[in-house]
C-alpha cells in the first residue's frame, strides 16, 4: 500500500462528495445519454435495466427511450470489458477499452485450461469470428458449432474462450427499452463497421477514470479496470496530476481542476441499480459504503439495487411491475430522519415517473411487524432492527 506523509489529507466525507460530483450524483446533469455514458466510462450492464436506472438517477430530463435509441443506432453497445463484466459503452470506447483490457481476458482463460486441452485458441477465435459475423449467434449456438471442431472439449469453456478472445457485442433488440431479445453476439468490428484500435497505453484511460471516479489510488483504478501494473502510467502522469492522502495515508491522484466539494455539501437521496459502478470501482469502498453496511447489498450471487442517503449506502430497493401496476419498495438499513424519509420518497416518485411515465403516486406506509415479501439480504446478528422494515411503498398504476 503506497503511503505519503506530506500530501493534503482528504476525509472520507470529502472523498464521498468528490466522487459523487464526478458521478453526476450531487446534482443531475443535462448531458445526453450518450455523453453521460462517455463521461462515466461505461455503465454496468449485467442485466438489461441497470443502465437505464443509472442514468435516471444522474440525468435531468432523462427518458429511457434516449439510451435505447442510441443503442439501436449503434452509438452505444453492450460488451464484456472491465472486470470481465458486461458494460454499456459508447462505440468509440467499445473499440478502445476492450483492447486495453484484452490481456486480462486472456488471463481469464487460464481458469478454463483443463476444458480447453488440445484446443488451438487462435483457430477457435478465427472460426468463432467467421460464425458470428455470418450471423449473430447465441452462446448455445456458438458452443454447438465449436464442439463439432473439438468434441472432447468442455462446451462452456469453448464459448468462454470465444468471448475472451473476441470483442463480442450483444446485438439489438437485446438491451432496448421495453423490448426483449435473447443474447445474440457478433464482433464489435462487424456491428460497428470499423476496426478496433490497437491496445492503447493506459494513460488516457487513467485521466478519464480520475475524471469519473477520483480522487483515487493506483489500486482503486486497478480494481475498476480489472488490470494490474498501472503504477507506471500514474508515474508518467504525475507531473500533470495533484496528489492527496486518505485518512490511512494512502496516496490518491487527481486532476487539478476536478471538482472536490466541501464535506458538508448536501447530497440528495439517490436510487441506484444493482452493480452500479459507484460501489464497485475502488479498492477501498469506504467513501460510499460504511463498515457496518459492507456486504449488505448482496446475498450469494444476487445483488440488490441500492439507496444512497447523505451520499452513503443506506438501504436497498426494488421495483416490481405486473398487470400495468408498478410498485417501488424502499428498505432502509437503519432509521431515517423525517426529512430523509421525505427525500427518499420524493426520489422514488421521480424514479417511477421516469421509468413508467407520470402518474399520481399512492404511498403505502408498510408495517414493521410484517416481513418483506422480497428476497432481501438476510440481516446479520448485529443488524439494526429496522433492516427488514418496509417503511414505505410507492405505487403507480
Amino acid at each position: 500500500m503506497t503511503k505519503t506523509s506530506t500530501a493534503p489529507v482528504l476525509s472520507v466525507r470529502e472523498l464521498n462528495r468528490a466522487t459523487l460530483a464526478r458521478q453526476l450524483l450531487l446534482s443531475r446533469a443535462t448531458l445526453s445519454a450518450k455523453d453521460a455514458v462517455d463521461h462515466l466510462v461505461g455503465l454496468q450492464a449485467q442485466n438489461v435495466k441497470p443502465p437505464y436506472h443509472a442514468l435516471a438517477a444522474r440525468l435531468e430530463g432523462f427518458a429511457p427511450q434516449e439510451l435505447s435509441a442510441a443503442m439501436e443506432a449503434r452509438e452505444v453497445v453492450r460488451i464484456v470489458t472491465m472486470r470481465s463484466t458486461i458494460h454499456t459503452h459508447t462505440a468509440d470506447d467499445c473499440l478502445t477499452l476492450r483492447p486495453l483490457v484484452q490481456a486480462a481476458r486472456e488471463r481469464e482463460l487460464y481458469g478454463f485450461r483443463a476444458g480447453l486441452a488440445g484446443v488451438d485458441l487462435d483457430r477457435l477465435a478465427a472460426i468463432s469470428r467467421e460464425l458470428v459475423e455470418a450471423e449473430p449467434r447465441t452462446m448455445k449456438q456458438l458452443r454447438e458449432a465449436l464442439l463439432v471442431e473439438w468434441p472432447d472439449a468442455d462446451p462452456a469453456a469453448l464459448a468462454i474462450a470465444a468471448r475472451c478472445r473476441l470483442p463480442l457485442v450483444q446485438v439489438t433488440p437485446r438491451g432496448l427499452w421495453g423490448r426483449s431479445g435473447q443474447v445474440a453476439l457478433t464482433t464489435a468490428e462487424h456491428w460497428l463497421g470499423r476496426p478496433s484500435a490497437p491496445a492503447p497505453a493506459p494513460d488516457a484511460t487513467v485521466l478519464r477514470y480520475l475524471a469519473a471516479f477520483g480522487p483515487a489510488s493506483v489500486k482503486d483504478m486497478q480494481t475498476w479496470a480489472g488490470l494490474t501494473r498501472l503504477r507506471e502510467a500514474f508515474e508518467r502522469l504525475r507531473p500533470q496530476l495533484v496528489t492527496f492522502a486518505d485518512e490511512h495515508g494512502v496516496e490518491l491522484f487527481d486532476l487539478p481542476d476536478a471538482p472536490r466539494p466541501d464535506a458538508d455539501t448536501p447530497a440528495p437521496a439517490r436510487l441506484l441499480p444493482e452493480f452500479d459502478n459507484l460501489l464497485l470501482s475502488h479498492a477501498d469502498r469506504s467513501r460510499v459504503v460504511s463498515a457496518g453496511y459492507k456486504g449488505r447489498t448482496w446475498r450469494g450471487n444476487q445483488a440488490y439495487p441500492t439507496l444512497l442517503v447523505d451520499g452513503f449506502l443506506a438501504g436497498v430497493w426494488r421495483l416490481e411491475e405486473a398487470g400495468g401496476r408498478a410498485v417501488l419498495t424502499v428498505e432502509p438499513f437503519g432509521t431515517l430522519t423525517d426529512r430523509q424519509r421525505v427525500e427518499v420518497m420524493e426520489e422514488a416518485e421521480r424514479m417511477l415517473s421516469v421509468l413508467t411515465g407520470p402518474a399520481e403516486p399512492q404511498l403505502e406506509p408498510g408495517s414493521s411487524s410484517s416481513p418483506s415479501p422480497s428476497p432481501s439480504p438476510s440481516p446479520s446478528p448485529s443488524a439494526p432492527a429496522s433492516y427488514d422494515i418496509r417503511f414505505g411503498t410507492v405505487v403507480r398504476g
